[in-house]
């Protein structure tokens, strides 16, 4: 779940996520650049073998050819102690053999604090022959309270996954929830990343209450901060037209989030789509951000 998580969170802010999670090797003017996932099913030595999919593989290029096109591997860790450095040594060169190019630069995203090692070398009495280092981002070494007014959305979204005290978990939810709200205009989007918000934080019945009475106003009170995004969404649609364009427009985000997620939209994924009523579309864009299977994301 957590890899698909990080995954949609990639994909939908690419430039925002490599300045955060990946900083030292993101240069000023990624804005310029453009950044598309690059093919994630790695060529098999042989047609029985297994594939390696890596999360998420990047391709950075400027289009006035200011820099060399340059391929950012981002992998997600839950756990560090199944983190192997020799497989992602592996995926690395077999990207870097796959594209024809040797920057390559491998990024792991930690949400835990175990341990784990940082370099790999290979070698014998004399000399090392390989040589093998990546970018560790261990969010729960970085802390909340650097971020907590970042204008990059990964990091304000992110805030729960930080270092902070107990004692702070309101407001570092409200941080984040209010980074979503200030940082990302699009109501179906807000909805969306209010779901990563809530998973990660984990608030339990008691936090609830409480936040919902020193934090939220009288209106958002009544209904929770998540049904006013559903609710803004919904008069979003109204505004722009009847409820079938509201429909049709929900239905072609599906469709792209599907594409992005799972590599392709079958036939009968698209059939059942657009036979779908609004209050199925709208439990099935809830959904996708949590199943890893397109039968999970249709299941009844």
């Amino acid at each position: 779940m957590h890899d698909q998580n990080f995954k949609n969170l990639i994909l939908d802010y690419p430039v925002q996520a490599l300045q955060f999670f990946a900083a030292e090797e993101a240069h000023d003017d990624l804005q310029q650049a453009r950044i598309i996932p690059f093919r994630q099913e790695q060529l098999k030595e042989r047609l029985g073998d297994r594939f390696h999919e890596l999360d998420t593989p990047l391709l950075v290029e400027w289009p006035d050819g200011r820099r060399e096109v340059i391929l950012f591997l981002l992998e997600e860790e839950t756990e560090a102690r199944r983190f192997s450095i020799h497989r992602l040594a592996h995926y690395c060169l077999d990207l870097s053999e796959l594209a024809k190019t040797e920057r390559v630069v491998p990024v792991v995203i930690f949400l835990d604090q175990g341990r784990h090692p940082y370099e790999l070398h290979l070698g014998g009495e004399r000399h090392t022959y390989l040589s093998f280092q990546y970018i560790s981002c261990e969010l729960k070494k970085r802390s909340a309270d650097d971020y907590r007014n970042s204008d990059n959305i990964v990091a304000r979204l992110n805030l729960p996954n930080m270092r902070y005290a107990e004692e702070q978990k309101l407001d570092i939810y409200h941080d984040a929830q209010l980074g979503l709200v200030q940082l990302e205009p699009d109501p179906k989007k807000q909805l969306k990343y209010i779901d990563f918000v809530d998973y990660y934080t984990d608030l339990t019945e008691d936090e609830i209450e409480t936040y919902r009475k020193d934090y939220l106003s009288e209106a958002e009170a009544r209904m929770g901060l998540a049904q006013i995004l559903r609710e803004e969404g919904r008069q979003e649609g109204r505004q722009e037209g009847r409820q079938e364009g509201e429909m049709q427009g929900e239905a072609q985000m599906l469709l792209k989030q599907i594409q992005l997620k799972f590599g392709g939209c079958p036939d009968w994924v698209e059939e059942k789509i657009n036979q779908a009523d609004k209050a199925q579309l709208d439990q099935w864009v809830e959904r996708i951000l949590f199943v890893d299977t397109l039968e999970k994301l249709f299941k009844a």
